[in-house]
């Protein structure tokens, strides 16, 4: 059987809304032709037919109000009553108004009728431009999609997405765009472009966005913008947000890491190789074999070079630290220099994190009052990350704790980043612990 296009509206229809609607219709219209029929009688010198008729008709236009009119307006949604629409004018719109309000002068100096005809055609397409624009920017739900991982400095795509629920008219020509929010931190910093929206439907564009730090952006409000459909007017409807986005320090690797890299590494192999490890195995020398780790008892037996090889399952084990103690300053200048070395230090302490993430090491990473579980990097990679995005520099004592927690760790490597006076560090760490100063960065 076919599936006409008026039977498959209608079968999309709310029909008690609608079943409601001509019943209200009819019966409204017998109690217009009753009030009618009342003024007839009366004009016939016919009281008692007039009075009977018009008692009936008001009868029933009030059982039309308390019985049917409220089943309607439970069936019918009111948010577009608490939509919040700007107007700002446009520079195509002042020009209108300047002609009209010269047409209007004109038209009241000389009393032509034609004039009046043109100035009221010129008021009504204001009044046609604001309804229609209206009508556009209602019915409309945004959402912004957003990648789980985001770093600073580093691209990515977000999808915006508008999906227009009114049941017959689409929506033409419209703009998303981030509106101001207190912090002065947007997510959404251009605006994506819709040209059509059918209705019951949706369409979806790809923008790119870039977070230049670290940290928390929110978006209180977005704006659905429009000048459609003559440009005199540019509408606005402020559509509420909640969304949060925390951004990751940049992981990309700077001057400073490929320095302090080859250095923490042979740090890093003095350290697990001096510690008298488990023989694993005797095997031939190659070439890019170590000369400290050859064994001269079975090369010598052998007539060969043989290397010795040492049990690895404590080799990549380390403790990341991050000291976020930077002390009073005497002048501005220098506060924002400590502040722009310890932006360096925390995305130094990310780049350390993610090449650590992607050998595969096990690792802790420990702040003030933060102590991550020694595990492998990929289970703990992003909480360390998160924590670096929300790390703020201290300018109270330093938690002497801190310090002393960390001493009392010899088992491990550790790596700490600290703007603390080297002669303040405690003598026992120097033999396990590769420092990186602040002011060195």
């Amino acid at each position: 059987m076919a599936d006409f296009p008026l039977l498959r509206w209608w079968r999309e229809r709310d029909k008690p809304g609608w079943r409601n609607f001509g019943v209200a219709m009819a019966i409204l219209l017998l109690a217009f032709l009753l009030a009618l029929y009342s003024v007839a009688m009366s004009e016939s010198s016919r009281p008692i037919f007039a009075w009977s008729s018009a008692i009936l008709a008001l009868l029933l236009s009030a059982w039309v109000a308390i019985t049917i009119v409220p089943r309607m307006a439970r069936r019918t949604s009111l948010r577009w009553l608490l939509y919040q629409v700007d107007y700002r004018p446009t520079r195509e719109g002042g020009i209108y108004l300047v002609a009209i309000f010269i047409i209007a002068l004109a038209a009241v100096n000389t009393g032509n009728n034609l004039l009046f005809l043109i100035l009221s055609c010129l008021i009504a397409g204001i009044l046609v431009s604001g309804i229609v624009s209206y009508a556009v920017l209602m019915g409309l739900e945004l959402n912004i999609e957003l990648p789980e991982h985001v770093f600073a400095e580093q691209p990515i795509l977000a999808t915006v997405e508008v999906r227009n629920e009114k049941s017959i008219t689409p929506s033409f020509s419209l703009r998303v765009v981030g509106l101001q929010s207190e912090e002065g931190a947007e997510i959404l910093s251009q605006p994506v472009y819709f040209p059509y929206i059918p209705h019951e439907n949706s369409a979806r564009q790809k923008v790119e966005l870039l977070f230049p730090r670290r940290g928390v952006y929110r978006q209180d409000a977005f704006g659905i913008r429009t000048k459609f459909p003559f440009g005199f007017l540019e509408k606005t409807r402020r559509v509420e947000s909640e969304l949060e986005l925390v951004v990751y320090p940049r992981v990309e690797p700077t001057d400073e890491f490929f320095e302090i890299l080859p250095l923490l590494s042979g740090e890093m192999e003095s350290l697990h190789r001096g510690r008298g490890h488990d023989l694993y195995t005797i095997r031939d020398y190659l070439p890019t074999d170590s000369a400290r780790f050859v064994d001269w008892k079975s090369s010598a037996k052998t007539g060969g070079l043989k290397i010795r090889e040492f049990a690895r399952e404590d080799e990549r084990r380390l403790v990341l630290a991050l000291d976020p103690f930077l002390g009073r300053t005497a002048s501005d200048s220098e506060e924002q220099t400590q502040i722009a070395r310890f932006e360096c230090a925390v995305s130094l302490a990310a780049c350390i994190t993610w090449h650590f993430y992607d050998t595969g090491a096990v690792m802790q990473f420990r702040l003030p009052g933060m102590t991550t579980p020694m595990t492998t990097a990929d289970e703990i990679v992003y909480d360390v990350l998160r924590e670096l995005a929300f790390i703020q520099p201290q300018r109270e004592n330093p938690d002497s704790a801190f310090m002393h927690s960390l001493s009392e760790e010899t088992e491990c490597f550790k790596i700490i980043l600290t703007a603390q006076p080297r002669g303040t560090i405690p003598t026992s760490m120097w033999s396990s612990s590769y420092f990186i100063f602040l002011d060195s960065l």
